[in-house]
């Protein structure tokens, strides 16, 4: 169903259960759809005879689901690409034959992560990292098979289902007399929240097929998100800055991961708002503070 989204609809999520997937069932059924919530429990998205009979009578499918062990998908190459190649490739052949209309959800790690200015929908591809090449395929694969489906890149992402940088930082800011943090990566903090959101947002404008960029408008470095994140927290440890080189990380991080959001304008979808305001919206609810 590629036109407006008025009518209630049925919804399968997969990955229900990560930080997004939570937070993508919970905009669903605020928007007044049925949802299916899917755990790797309940079906393993390598499994194709499991997906399309998961997928079959509903008209939305959501994939939350893969593979997001960015170090270890250095070393478990085969086992990511499973998770983020060839699983969406079996929800879109899914989707495709049930009719249904599929979300995407894939990363800024498929850049090359060395631009200057944000990256458009219709960059090129140049992933530098494993999981960067397994997410790059699975776009591929999705859009091949599933013409109609929306590939919804995101980054940076925060939500109070599950781990993630500003609960460690707050975590850590609490333990320590003072904290370090690389300030030479620069991009765009996103509550899982927000994004649930403007894919509910899109699906019900009935936006054409095709890429689109679900991060937050402005950007910082991750320096600069740790500070708001102690002061946000009622903390007042010290945060120095320090270079991506004092980290021998396994994968290369992406020096640059700020997403342009023109697509979304032109399906008459409003982006995400600026980093800084989203985070004060969510961090009580992120944090667990009043």
């Amino acid at each position: 169903m590629t036109s407006g989204q008025s009518t209630k609809q049925g919804w399968v999520v997969f990955g229900a259960a990560g930080m997004l997937g939570q937070d993508m069932v919970a905009a669903a059924e605020a928007a007044g759809h049925r949802v299916t919530a899917l755990r790797r429990a309940d079906v393993d998205i390598t499994d194709a005879s499991a997906v399309l009979a998961a997928v079959a009578g509903h008209d939305v499918v959501v994939n939350c689901a893969g593979w997001t062990a960015v170090d270890d998908a250095e070393t478990h190459e085969p086992e990511a690409f499973a998770a983020n190649a060839t699983g969406p490739a079996h929800l879109a052949r899914a989707a495709a034959a049930s009719g249904a209309r599929l979300v995407h959800v894939s990363t800024d790690y498929v850049f090359d992560g060395v631009a200057t200015q944000p990256y458009a929908e219709d960059a090129p591809v140049d992933p530098r990292s494993a999981y960067g090449r397994t997410k790059a395929a699975g776009e591929w694969a999705v859009r091949a098979l599933a013409p109609d489906a929306l590939v919804v890149r995101t980054a940076w992402l925060y939500g109070a289902g599950g781990k993630c940088f500003p609960k460690t930082i707050a975590r850590v800011a609490g333990e320590r007399d003072r904290l370090t943090v690389v300030d030479d990566q620069t991009g765009q903090p996103t509550w899982t929240a927000d994004l649930a959101d403007l894919v509910v947002r899109l699906l019900a404008a009935g936006a054409p097929g095709g890429l689109y960029h679900g991060t937050s408008s402005g950007h910082v470095t991750w320096h600069g998100f740790a500070r708001e994140v102690v002061a946000a927290a009622g903390l007042t440890t010290p945060v120095d800055p320090t270079t991506s080189a004092a980290y021998q990380a396994p994968a290369p991080r992406p020096k640059y991961s700020v997403l342009g959001h023109d697509r979304l304008r032109a399906a008459g979808v409003e982006p995400i708002g600026d980093w800084a305001d989203r985070w004060k919206a969510a961090a009580g609810t992120v944090l667990g503070t009043p």
